[in-house]
């Protein structure tokens, strides 16, 4: 894919991109260590951070002088096989404080060492860890959204439709940054030749075989493992979904949104043109991540607060 075709904002950054090795043990081994040190752990004006040592980890965000009642369980990105909770300190904290809410940032376990359903187990016992906590914590268990980025994103609409089947308190909406929804995505091996800037189809095809412990792209998947494969999105929580128009993702992401709208869902889809995959969390001081930034926030914040509720 030609830079030309990427925001001249975020040329520059994504000239830098280095290509990550992830089809490797010792590749994996590298970048998941260097996203761990690459987190601050530092202290966030106006933000209390603290490590909960629950499951695969949590950590906690709440804006000084206490939240609004109203919280979000986040899920990290890294396409099922890199990333860790301290990487979105910086956005989790912001969120915190410009919404006046609770975050809840959970880790769950990496394929391939702990396929499918080893991080969807994890972020569900991150959301009953929440549930049970949201006396002490102050939260009201009817304002709680589910949000997350890439694959965490598409780890967080799985768990919605898990949560609907199950009963019980549901997520009072979706947050979903650029999400990994569908293996068969993967399996288009013509998309290989596109090269996409940030996260490929080669990589993605890595990805996606090492949470399924299978080739993507198949007959059939467990339920819950793979969004989009899901027939029915009837009744599943009002959903925000935003992706860049030259990311990998870009169709996928249009389909599982129309989708949703045409089973009764509300669903707000903003496209981001000359985004690459993820640009808001390696360009977050750019004017077009910031704008983004600034219109998710304001819809997640209606959710939170009753006031989208009638949209759907």
């Amino acid at each position: 894919m030609k830079l030309t075709m990427v925001d001249p904002e975020l040329r520059r950054a994504v000239a830098r991109t280095p290509r990550l090795p992830l089809g490797r043990t010792w590749g994996r081994r590298v970048v998941r260590a260097l996203v761990r040190r690459s987190g601050s752990g530092q202290p966030v004006e106006g933000v209390g951070i603290e490590k909960v040592d629950h499951g695969a980890g949590l950590r906690t965000y709440t804006p000084a002088g206490g939240a609004s009642g109203a919280a979000l369980l986040w899920v990290h990105g890294g396409g099922y096989v890199i990333g860790d909770v301290i990487q979105d300190e910086a956005f989790c904290a912001a969120t915190a404080r410009e919404l006046g809410v609770a975050v809840v940032s959970t880790n769950y376990r990496l394929a391939p060492e702990h396929p499918f359903p080893a991080a969807l187990d994890d972020i569900f016992a991150a959301w009953q860890w929440l549930q049970r906590s949201a006396g002490s914590l102050g939260i009201d268990q009817a304002r709680i959204a589910v949000g997350g980025a890439s694959a965490g994103a598409g780890l967080a609409a799985c768990l919605v439709q898990r949560l609907h089947d199950a009963g019980g308190p549901q997520p009072v909406a979706q947050w979903l940054f650029a999400p990994m929804l569908d293996d068969r995505t993967a399996a288009r091996h013509e998309l290989d030749q596109l090269r996409h800037r940030i996260w490929n189809n080669a990589t993605n095809r890595i990805g996606w075989g090492a949470y399924l412990g299978a080739e993507p792209g198949g007959s059939r998947t467990p339920d819950y493992a793979v969004a989009a494969r899901r027939a029915d999105l009837r009744g599943l929580p009002p959903a925000w979904i935003s992706v860049g128009d030259i990311d990998l993702f870009a169709d996928e992401d249009r389909d599982y949104s129309q989708r949703l709208r045409d089973a009764g869902v509300d669903c707000v889809l903003d496209v981001v043109r000359g985004a690459p995959h993820g640009f808001e969390s390696w360009a977050p001081d750019t004017s077009v991540a910031r704008g983004l930034l600034e219109r998710s926030r304001a819809w997640l914040g209606a959710q939170l607060t009753g006031a989208g509720l009638d949209q759907g």
